[in-house]
């Protein structure tokens, strides 16, 4: 896995939208709403913690098998990486 630090982009933060009930990433002019786990993976996003140790913490957060989470992780993050969304 990557040592990279995956972080939110500059002018994209994490939300809580009272309205929607939800986790939700905000940036210029679009508002994307966070489902399932999503919102804990990009909370772990804060550009400390490494994939490695962001897989690491959802495999003890959820009891999951690390391989099944590290898959779905890189996915994620490469998906809002290519949105801009994330560093």
């Amino acid at each position: 896995m990557s040592e990279a630090q995956p972080r939110l982009a500059p002018g994209v933060r994490l939300h809580f939208d009272k309205t929607r009930d939800a986790w939700v990433l905000l940036a210029p002019e679009r508002v994307i709403e966070l489902e399932g786990p999503a919102a804990d993976i990009v909370r772990l996003c804060d550009g400390t913690r490494t994939l490695d140790q962001i897989v690491d913490a959802l495999a003890v957060q959820y009891t999951a098998d690390k391989a099944e989470i590290a898959g779905d992780v890189a996915d994620m993050l490469a998906e809002l990486a290519g949105k801009r969304l994330l560093l």
